[in-house]
């Protein structure tokens, strides 16, 4: 078979099971009660409790898509852990991954791209496919409840800890699959969202206060300003990339456009079906439906579930 694009073969996710609801930050906070989903659309969120680890996390969403998939696990080639909260600076986790998934032909390396990681982790994972025309798992996983300052309100809202995990197959038609993405990045929002201490910049030291190994937003609207912005112009590109407009887009799957998203942000267009060929786009495309997806962040739970649906409904073979 001639690898000519790659394709989205299996989906999976995991979220731990302590579930936490707005009220219950309202309350350390000091808030209004409806305070959160007001103003961001949240209605609870899941954190995980001592004990549960990132790898064990990971492990679950990546078992999941290894099923849907449906493929043999001396396939995968390589194994991509997108994250911020490895079990340990080093060694890396995902090797552990690979390991604690039977993977035992696949490589295992992570990314650290913050809420875009997923992004760059499938971006890159469809190269190898393509390249070498083996199997890849991509796995995008935090548990930012133990990075976040649960007094600082503007992170303590919004952050929370799931896995996310996608299969990608090589695949023989170049309009199926992954067909479209762009990546951009925007240093100069560096401080904008960060955690002071830990890296190499301002190692630990005995003396480092608390907090400054917390996770902290120094200006809120100005990072989702530039979250907006560079998730539209991402979006504007990836679609004229793949051929096609947004009137002639299906289904979007996305997440809010949060804070965390500004300083990398990418779009993905995914097609299920064949594009349609001019004149007859339009209608063509009611009826080949394609699917094109945002990610301006690491999926969620339920936008991977949606989306496994929805490509399981659809995809075809090879």
């Amino acid at each position: 078979m001639q690898i000519r694009s790659s394709r989205l073969a299996g989906f999976g996710h995991a979220v731990p099971p302590r579930r936490v609801h707005n009220a219950e930050i309202e309350a350390r906070l000091g808030l209004e009660a409806g305070w959160i989903e007001r103003r961001t659309g949240i209605r609870s969120r899941h954190w995980a409790e001592d004990g549960e680890t990132l790898s064990g996390l990971a492990a679950e969403a990546g078992r999941m898509a290894l099923e849907d998939a449906g493929i043999d696990r001396n396939e995968i080639a390589l194994t991509l852990l997108a994250t911020s909260t490895p079990d340990h600076l080093l060694p890396p986790s995902a090797p552990l991954l690979a390991y604690q998934l039977g993977l035992q032909r696949s490589g295992g390396i992570d990314l650290a791209g913050a809420c875009s990681g997923f992004l760059y982790a499938l971006t890159l994972a469809d190269g190898f496919v393509r390249t070498h025309g083996r199997a890849v798992l991509v796995v995008a996983a935090n548990i930012l409840s133990r990075r976040i300052n649960p007094a600082e309100r503007a992170s303590a809202v919004l952050f929370a800890d799931a896995a996310g995990a996608v299969v990608l197959t090589p695949c023989s038609d170049p309009q199926r699959g992954l067909i479209s993405t762009d990546l951009a990045s925007d240093g100069s929002g560096y401080d904008l969202i960060h955690i002071p201490a830990g890296g190499s910049n301002r190692p630990f030291s005995p003396g480092t206060a608390r907090e400054d190994y917390l996770m902290t937003m120094t200006d809120g609207r100005e990072v989702f300003s530039r979250a907006v912005t560079l998730m539209t112009r991402t979006s504007r590109q990836v679609l004229e990339q793949a051929g096609t407009g947004a009137r002639d887009v299906d289904r979007l799957s996305r997440t809010r456009p949060m804070p965390a998203c500004s300083t990398p942000s990418a779009a993905i267009s995914i097609s299920a079906a064949k594009r349609p060929s001019a004149p007859s786009r339009r209608s063509a495309t009611r009826r080949l439906r394609p699917f094109h997806c945002l990610f301006p962040s690491q999926m969620k739970r339920g936008a991977f579930r949606r989306a496994r649906n929805y490509c399981s409904r659809r995809r075809g073979p090879g």
